[in-house]
């Protein structure tokens, strides 16, 4: 019996981004439990810093993980990288399920946070690698829209076990993040390996094969197969010229513009503060003056925004300039930063000692309308992160990368995503403790930042192949002043077209001539 093989990309694609689904199950399994009396009296009323480590485990876990898979990418592959990843998800969860204090849940995340980290590291590689020029961006873009669906799914479940009476209300949910592990354990064996992986180990006829199938139905006398193919073997080719696949090659002249592109694509897409938004998005309501029950249906209308704003992504990805998307959505979120802690500065007062028993809420804001304006002005952060930073932070590092150290500069990169939300995580309790409102304006400001360095240093990648990057990180430094050129592919695709149509008039040539051999015969 043959062996089944998944062919479609947009179902591949979505098996590869569950890393995706996990990290927002991750997000919403704490901050809809974080608040609910079970939780905090089994955990002894975690103060803020304690709260801000237990949370930012997971993140710290997720380092180690994007590390380790820059080892297992380049031996094994990205796509069984994943499978080990799955299985050590699977371990931390069960953990998790049966925590019994502090220790053993911060252990767990870390468990749980070392496989998110690979899974989040090779599933955008792996993406990249499977996908033509003209579907990427849309196809890694899956990485984010899974976390949304993630963080919306986890929090009403976690929200309806709330209800639950005993420690189940936050056993079970942490026991249901084992299902997208066990459904993607099944379906890897069918999936394709990376085509560029083979070919960098150079299996040429399994590579050519994957393409085949992937892009062209089987054809692999297709144009356009041909033409992938000549590109990736003309990228090896020159890349094998620097002999070197060592760290140490990451970080040489003729990558250090690319390998730092890719690093601050994850640091800025994280220094908007969304995780602040998503992980805490109960104490901002609670600050906003909002209590109990309301500020948990606030916080869900905020993961649904972010579901639904993230599909004009999945959409336009591919159409949009990825420079203007960065630099548009840096501004806006600056400017409802900004506007967030005028509003909390002007309207708010503290609270010493706390709002409620919380002692991470030490500012409140009583003004009704000054309330609404806090929560227009996060769901409209959500609605504009969730199209601009949120899926292009996903989508930029491995698209710049070159093959030959691609595993490890998206592990480095997505190392640097997962210190960034560690930071975040931590940080941000005893800063709404102890700074209050100017927490935004910390935010603000690194945003502004981040349109500068896009401004400078990003160049536009949207419709290139991975073969064409060398090309125009080549032609300058500077962002702003590259001009671009013609799609090469479309070149490439046109020239194998008529070598095949040259060679098909020439063997109906042969066919014509030997024919005439014969009659002549006869």
């Amino acid at each position: 019996m043959a062996k089944f093989r998944l062919s479609n990309l947009y179902v591949i694609s979505a098996l590869a981004t569950i890393g995706g689904l996990i990290q927002g199950f991750d997000v919403s399994s704490m901050s809809a439990i974080i608040g609910t009396e079970k939780y905090k009296t089994y955990f002894n009323h975690p103060n803020s810093v304690l709260q801000g480590g237990i949370t930012a485990s997971m993140a710290g876990g997720s380092m180690l993980g994007s590390m380790f898979s820059s080892i297992t990418s380049d031996r094994i592959g990205r796509r069984d990288t994943m499978f080990i990843a799955c299985l050590v998800w699977l371990v931390g969860s069960s953990v998790m399920a049966a925590v019994q204090n502090v220790a053993m849940l911060i252990v767990a995340r870390i468990i749980n946070g070392f496989a998110v980290g690979m899974l989040t590291s090779q599933g955008p590689v792996f993406i990249a690698e499977i996908s033509p020029s003209n579907l990427r961006g849309r196809l890694i873009s899956l990485q984010q829209w899974m976390i949304t669906w993630g963080i919306l799914i986890m929090y009403f479940v976690s929200y309806g076990t709330s209800f639950v009476h005993g420690t189940a209300s936050f056993r079970l949910p942490w026991a249901l993040q084992m299902i997208p592990a066990l459904v993607l354990l099944v379906f890897l064996p069918m999936m394709p390996r990376s085509p560029r992986w083979l070919a960098s180990k150079d299996r040429w006829e399994e590579a050519t094969e994957v393409l085949a199938r992937l892009h062209a139905g089987g054809n692999q006398l297709d144009p356009l197969v041909i033409a992938e193919v000549n590109q990736i073997r003309e990228a090896i080719r020159m890349e094998a010229e620097f002999s070197s696949v060592s760290w140490g090659e990451v970080f040489k002249r003729h990558n250090i513009v690319r390998t730092t592109c890719a690093i601050f694509s994850h640091v800025w897409s994280q220094y908007t503060g969304t995780n602040a938004m998503m992980f805490y998005i109960v104490y901002i309501f609670q600050m906003a003056g909002l209590t109990g029950n309301n500020a948990l249906i606030s916080a869900s209308i905020q993961y649904i925004i972010n579901v639904v704003m993230t599909l004009p992504a999945l959409l336009y990805m591919d159409r949009w300039p990825r420079r203007k998307v960065m630099m548009s959505g840096s501004f806006i979120l600056a400017v409802l930063l900004f506007t967030e802690a005028a509003i909390m500065a002007k309207y708010g007062e503290p609270v010493p000692g706390g709002l409620n028993g919380v002692p991470t809420v030490t500012w409140v804001v009583r003004n009704k309308k000054a309330s609404r304006a806090i929560i227009a002005c996060s769901y409209l952060f959500i609605a504009t992160y969730a199209p601009t930073w949120g899926p292009v932070g996903w989508v930029y590092p491995p698209e710049i990368i070159p093959l030959y150290i691609r595993g490890k500069t998206v592990s480095l990169a997505t190392f640097f995503n997962w210190a960034m939300n560690f930071s975040l995580t931590f940080f941000t309790p005893p800063a709404f403790q102890h700074i209050q409102w100017k927490t935004f304006l910390i935010f603000g400001t690194l945003c502004c930042c981040a349109i500068v360095h896009v401004f400078l240093l990003f160049p536009e990648t949207c419709g290139k192949t991975l073969e064409e990057m060398d090309d125009i990180f080549n032609e300058s430094i500077w962002a702003f002043k590259q001009k671009g050129s013609g799609n090469k592919l479309e070149r490439d695709v046109q020239a194998a077209a008529e070598m095949l149509k040259g060679k098909d008039y020439a063997r109906s040539q042969d066919a014509v001539e030997a024919t005439g051999s014969v009659d002549q015969k006869v």
